[in-house]
């Protein structure tokens, strides 16, 4: 038999790609383009199509998503709403032989949250050629084979689907007939045309051609070498057309899936049936093996369902001298719960304003299962006792919202634990942590840590010396909590409290501004706020109360008799007087307090030591023993008035006596005089006493009669006729009883001098309470009078003086 040569038939069948772009009952988009399009291609304008504005794509953070981890073959422009291709899509690589090929994409919009399916159907072109699984086909016919007999080729692949796959096999010698299979594949068969000799010729070569049906077309081809052998007239038969098997996924390896096993009625090799894989994917090869002597498939490689659910393998068993039949496994993977959640954190509002209400939307979470049916069914939740909740929304998808007030000043930042379960047999679980902090705003005005405070300065103080510290605290967060001081305006006696006090801003220290003086005021209060840096701001306020502390910067202050230098006093003391007799009275104050105004009387120096003494505490002159008349008619004293204070101070003042009964027996009082600059208020001190004189005749009646009311009385304790002179009298004298300090009343009765011819007596006007305003000078008027003094709190200092009632002696 002669070689023949084999001629390509070629069938021109071209199906157009096109575009389609549907919105379905439910709101979603299909569009259908053909493969292999180029990445930035558009595939139609999904804004348009589901009436969106696209200028608010960008608004809404348009975004295409997946499911899981899967590619993302297309995108959205949010300035046109263009959907554009972004990954290069291989039909065959994604869908392999299916009919149809779609792909599921989502389009997710926020502001509100809405999902859009999009589906897309995905055109096979003919961008495979068809191709043969071996270069050479090796054949053996028998030349027992009669005219007309049919030897099945092994057929060629064609990645592509439909008119794009292969539609016709040729060849020039033999005949060749184009069968189609159980499952769908076209396959030649070559028929003998003539009886084969193979004395004559022991192989046979030849071309065959498969040609598919695209355009352009597409061919590929495969050397046919026949061998030519003994009769072989019977082809293996398979025990089932096709063959199903179920295996777990994650199944242990080496495990036997299912066995095929064909039978062939030939003895000997003719009937030796050996198993291959005649077609089978790149991911069925990694994962099964066949045993070609058995028809064992095993597991050699992990399943694993979320990848492929269904294998579909088409397995040959071949004689020994190549009749071969083909037959079917299909191996359906079964899903078990080995996959664990996956929690996305989609969108996060950080940080949240401490203000933000009951219920707001901070974050949108999403959640996938790659697992199947309950396996795939997953429910989400927060643990933790925090303000948050979790409010299921589109899909699986959940809003992460408030539940409660938020305070930055309790908690600040908040560490979320989102749980996800699933509702597998045994459930799995994920987590995923969220942290979010707090923002703070100005909610909490400064606080002072007490609620008032007090200050105690000792007076004379230094300008600019500190009084004290105040401090107020704020929660808040920087300039929120920021705490500036400062003083409330306000007025201590009429003058604004800034002219006294100071206060720091930043430390809240308060410094006096000038000096104190315990005399002037003894205490006073000012109000200090804090206020923050927010906005707007907020503040507090505290009461300040300064107290001044005294200190002996005031000597003691002798009213009666007058300072030595100042005047010419003279006392008269009857030579009748016994011993503890009231004599005079030494009258100071002290403008100090306390112990500082604690006066003490001490004579330092006397004419005759024995007989005078002075009260400690009182300042009552009185005589030690009874008057003699070897005693001298003029007595000096010197008396020092001292007060408590530390260091001590202290003042003197001269006293002169005169033992007489009355002035006629006095020669010369001028002589009693201690200093030359005495003489002239001597001079008038006679004239008064010449004045006094010329009234003695108008008042004796009233005299006479007053002595008459008081003959009962105790014998007179001295006689006089001396005026007290105009002394200044310090002002704000505060009232210590016991303490020498002038008592509210002191009165002295004046009696007439026994045996007085010249009518001489003394007078002693009353000086009450509130006598005398500062800086004046006490004055001898007819009338009483009084006067209001007024301190920084409105402490009153009280002054007093003896009033005339006609005798001379303690009431």
């Amino acid at each position: 038999m002669g070689h023949k040569g084999f001629s390509v038939a070629v069938l021109d069948y071209w199906v157009p790609c096109f575009l389609l772009s549907v919105l379905s009952a439910y709101g979603d988009v299909s569009y259908s383009f053909p493969e292999e399009m180029k990445r930035g291609s558009v595939i139609g304008n999904i804004a348009k199509d589901l009436g969106l504005e696209a200028s608010r794509l960008s608004a809404r953070k348009a975004r295409i998503d997946t499911e899981g981890n899967r590619k993302r073959y297309c995108d959205i422009n949010r300035s046109t709403g263009d959907l554009i291709v972004a990954e290069r899509i291989d039909r065959e690589v994604l869908c392999g032989k299916k009919a149809s090929c779609v792909l599921n994409q989502e389009l997710v919009l926020e502001n509100p949250l809405e999902l859009q399916r999009i589906s897309l159907h995905v055109q096979d072109i003919n961008d495979n050629s068809p191709q043969f699984n071996e270069q050479m086909i090796d054949m053996e016919i028998s030349e027992s084979a009669p005219k007309g007999a049919r030897f099945l080729l092994g057929e060629a692949h064609d990645a592509d689907i439909g008119h794009n796959s292969v539609q016709t096999y040729t060849n020039g010698h033999f005949l060749l007939n184009v069968q189609t299979n159980t499952v769908g594949s076209k396959y030649g068969e070559l028929v003998l045309d003539k009886e084969l000799d193979r004395e004559e010729q022991r192989e046979l070569k030849l071309l065959l051609t498969a040609v598919d049906g695209g355009t352009p077309q597409r061919s590929g081809t495969v050397v046919i070498h026949v061998t030519v052998l003994d009769a072989n007239d019977n082809a293996p038969v398979f025990s089932q057309a096709v063959y199903k098997a179920s295996l777990q996924e994650n199944s242990p390896l080496d495990t036997v899936v299912v066995t095929v096993s064909a039978t062939d009625a030939d003895e000997g090799v003719n009937g030796e049936v050996t198993y291959e894989f005649s077609r089978i994917s790149d991911i069925a090869r990694k994962i099964f093996a066949l045993d070609q002597t058995t028809g064992e498939i095993r597991l050699i490689g992990e399943i694993d369902y979320e990848e492929e659910a269904k294998h579909e393998i088409i397995i040959e068993g071949k004689d020994g001298y190549g009749l071969s039949s083909d037959t079917k496994v299909i191996i359906e993977i079964s899903d078990i719960n080995d996959n664990a959640p996956e929690i996305y954190l989609k969108s996060l509002t950080n940080p949240i304003p401490e203000n933000a209400s009951p219920g707001t939307e901070v974050g949108i979470i999403n959640v996938q299962d790659r697992d199947s049916e309950n396996n795939r069914q997953v429910s989400c939740s927060i643990q933790q006792n925090v303000p948050f909740k979790l409010v299921p929304s589109i899909k699986n998808y959940y809003s992460l919202v408030t539940t409660g007030e938020l305070d930055r000043e309790l908690v600040s930042e908040y560490n979320i634990t989102i749980i996800a379960t699933d509702e597998g047999s045994p459930p799995l679980s994920s987590s995923k942590s969220v942290q979010l902090s707090v923002a703070d705003v100005n909610d909490n005005p400064p606080v002072f840590e007490e609620q008032s405070y007090s200050a105690h300065v000792t007076e004379n103080n230094k300008p600019g010396s500190s009084v004290c510290s105040v401090t107020a605290r704020d929660p808040d967060w920087r300039q929120n909590g920021t705490v500036i001081y400062s003083l409330l305006p306000g007025e201590v006696n009429g003058v604004p409290v800034s002219s006294f006090l100071s206060v720091n801003g930043d430390t809240g220290v308060i410094h006096a501004v000038r000096s104190f003086d315990y005399e002037q005021f003894m205490r006073f209060k000012v109000h200090v706020m804090a206020r923050d840096h927010g906005s707007p701001p907020l503040s507090s306020n505290v009461t300040v109360s300064v107290f001044i502390t005294d200190v002996n910067d005031n000597s003691p202050q002798i009213l009666y008799p007058a300072p030595e230098g100042n005047s010419f006093m003279t006392e008269l003391v009857p030579k009748a007087a016994l011993g503890g007799s009231l004599v005079s009275k030494v009258i100071a104050v002290d403008a100090d307090s306390g112990q500082n105004a604690w006066l003490s009387y001490h004579i330092v120096k006397s004419t005759d030591p024995g007989l005078f003494t002075i009260g400690l505490h009182s300042g009552e002159i009185r005589t030690q023993r009874d008057i003699y008349e070897s005693d001298s008619m003029k007595q000096n004293l010197i008396v020092a008035v001292k007060d408590n204070g530390q260091p001590s101070l202290s003042a003197t003042c001269a006293m002169y006596l005169v033992i007489s009964d009355n002035l006629a027996e006095v020669p010369e009082l001028k002589d009693i005089s201690y200093d030359e600059s005495n003489s002239k208020l001597t001079s008038y001190l006679i004239i008064a006493l010449v004045s006094v004189s010329t009234f003695f005749l108008t008042f004796i009646v009233v005299i006479l009669a007053v002595r008459f009311c008081h003959r009962r009385k105790p014998r007179l304790l001295f006689d006089g006729a001396v005026a007290i002179p105009s002394a200044y009298l310090p002002p704000n004298y505060a009232e210590v009883d016991g303490a020498g300090t002038l008592r509210s009343t002191y009165n002295y009765d004046a009696y007439l001098t026994t045996g007085s011819r010249t009518s001489d007596f003394k007078f002693v006007r009353s000086y009450n309470d509130h006598t005398l305003p500062a800086d004046q000078t006490l004055r001898k008027i007819p009338t009483d009078f009084a006067e209001e003094l007024d301190d920084s709190e409105g402490s009153d200092l009280g002054l007093m003086a003896s009033r005339l009632s006609g005798s001379y002696g303690p009431c």
